[in-house]
């Protein structure tokens, strides 16, 4: 089951970073609802690879083809499954890392654990993967909308340049508006420049994605083992070189009191809402009809142009030089794959909700 996410609604993944394809099939999806796939594939298209200077040199179309479960885009109740093709191979960059061990990669513990690893472009522990994440996403994105749930997550942080301005004080739609996903476009072009200036000297950069729900009402979530943050941190933390998740405040809670801290209820009209969010729309591992706010920390991108040392597998230190094409900052193609790993999260949690009380049965 490490290749499938989710309870009732389930994503299960196949395919290699080098290989014929990737793709993916979608398992309890509710009947009769009309997908929009070119939404589907615009989705795909700003996470796909070569699309602007500051992601990796490989291109692919990232084609999303549909092979059942719909009918003129309408789902059926039958699993939803879907190809895409990779087509821009360069096997020749890996030729020298067959017996190395990579700094910061999954060489060694794949092959530790498997006796055998795919050397070409890190094979299934490559984040080739997350395209698939992307168009299940989406389709779960749409599905929440029409429960008036939307998702926004932009880059906040690249190393030391951090967004100072709350998300209440942003345009989300402009997210997707240049090439850094991030809708600060001042902070954005200085975000660029600096992963610019870092690829040149052959180095990577990390940094962070914030996330914000809005239209989820009180309720949603599962204690004690399945509380709402506990299921969206095991979603995210599932994505490739994230490090760690903080909802609300985060680790800066720790520094208040609680007289500082505490979201204080209130009345607004006849809804029962809270002077403020620190707890991140989440209390008690369920969400309170606030927004939901996390943060996700990317480490940098382990394969650099620098000249590294390492261990080969007779164990013998060796020095070598990644060739092969790269992202200097991972960050902008995330955004798309942090959106979509909390679409499906939220909608299996949705469903799952519906056993929760005796009314929805």
């Amino acid at each position: 089951m490490s290749n499938t996410f989710g309870s009732i609604l389930r994503l299960t993944t196949f395919g290699e970073s080098h290989g014929v394809s990737i793709g993916g099939v979608i398992d309890g999806f509710p009947a009769g609802f009309k997908i929009n796939v070119s939404d589907v594939q615009k989705k795909i298209n700003f996470r796909r690879p070569g699309f602007s200077n500051i992601s990796t040199e490989r291109k692919e179309e990232d084609s999303v083809e549909f092979t059942s479960g719909l009918v003129d885009g309408l789902t059926t109740g039958a699993p939803i499954a879907f190809l895409i093709k990779n087509n821009n191979h360069n096997h020749k960059d890996y030729s020298n890392l067959k017996n190395i061990f990579r700094p910061s990669h999954a060489d060694f513990t794949y092959e530790k654990k498997y006796g055998i690893r795919d050397v070409l472009g890190g094979g299934r522990s490559s984040a080739r993967e997350t395209a698939c994440r992307v168009v299940a996403g989406e389709i779960a994105s749409q599905f929440l909308k029409t429960k008036a749930i939307y998702i926004y997550s932009f880059v906040s942080t690249v190393n030391s340049l951090s967004l100072e301005k709350s998300y209440n004080e942003l345009d989300l739609s402009k997210i997707y508006d240049n090439d850094m996903r991030c809708p600060d476009f001042d902070l954005a072009k200085k975000m660029k420049d600096f992963i610019l200036n870092t690829k040149e000297e052959g180095d990577s950069l990390g940094g962070c994605v914030s996330t914000v729900v809005k239209g989820v009402s009180a309720g949603l979530g599962e204690p004690l083992y399945n509380k709402l943050n506990a299921r969206l941190s095991f979603s995210i933390m599932s994505i490739n070189a994230v490090k760690g998740i903080e909802f609300g405040l985060g680790f800066d809670s720790c520094k208040l009191k609680g007289s500082e801290y505490n979201d204080i209820f209130v009345k607004k009209g006849d809804k029962i809402e809270t002077n403020s969010n620190n707890s991140g729309g989440i209390q008690g591992g369920i969400s309170n009809g606030q927004d939901i706010f996390f943060k996700v920390a990317f480490k940098p991108t382990s394969s650099i142009k620098r000249k590294q040392k390492t261990i080969n597998n007779k164990g013998e230190e060796v020095f070598f030089l990644n060739s092969g094409r790269h992202d200097p900052c991972v960050l902008p193609r995330a955004v798309p794959v942090v959106e979509a790993m909390t679409a499906l999260c939220l909608m299996d949690m949705y469903l799952l909700n519906f056993s929760s009380k005796i009314d929805n049965l």
